[in-house]
C-alpha cells in the first residue's frame, strides 16, 4: 500500500492541499519499504489527486481536506483518512500496525487560505476527535 501524509516539519498538517510537503510511504507485510518526503507541488484543484494517483497512492492521511478535495480524490478512488495529528513517525507506525485513529476535519471551510504560503499559523479548531478506528489489512 502507498499513503501520502500531509507534513509540516514532522508532524501531520492540520490541511491538507495547502501543507509544505508530504511524506510518502509504502508499506508491504507490516513494514515501510521506502519512504520519501517531497516539497509541495502546489495547489491546484485537481491537480494533487491526478499527481498522487500518477504515484500509485491508495490513500492520503491528513488532519484536514476541503470537501472539493475529497470529491477529486474520489474520482481516482484515493481514501481520505481526515482528523490525524502527531508526530509523522507515530502516525507511521499507527498506520502499519493498523491503529490509526480517525475523526473529524481538523479545518473549517475556508481557514487553510494562506495556511503553507501567506501564513505559518492556520486558523482552525484542534478541539476534534471521535474518529473510527483503520484497520490496515
Amino acid at each position: 500500500m502507498k499513503a501520502v501524509i500531509s507534513t509540516d516539519n514532522n508532524f501531520v498538517s492540520a490541511h491538507f492541499g495547502r501543507c509544505p510537503s508530504f511524506t510518502i510511504i509504502e508499506i508491504e507485510n507490516k513494514k515501510v519499504i521506502n519512504k520519501e518526503i517531497i516539497n509541495n507541488p502546489g495547489h491546484h484543484p485537481g491537480y494533487l489527486p491526478k499527481f498522487f494517483n500518477e504515484k500509485g497512492v491508495e490513500c492520503i492521511i491528513a488532519g484536514g481536506m476541503g470537501r472539493n478535495a475529497v470529491n477529486l480524490f474520489d474520482q481516482f478512488n484515493i481514501k481520505q483518512y481526515v482528523g490525524i495529528s502527531g508526530k509523522i513517525e507515530d502516525v507511521i507506525n499507527q498506520l502499519v500496525e493498523g491503529t490509526l485513529i480517525t475523526g473529524d476535519s481538523l479545518c473549517n471551510p475556508g481557514k487553510g487560505k494562506g495556511y503553507g504560503v501567506d501564513k505559518t499559523v492556520c486558523d482552525h479548531d484542534n478541539n476534534s476527535n471521535g474518529g473510527e478506528e483503520w484497520k490496515f489489512v
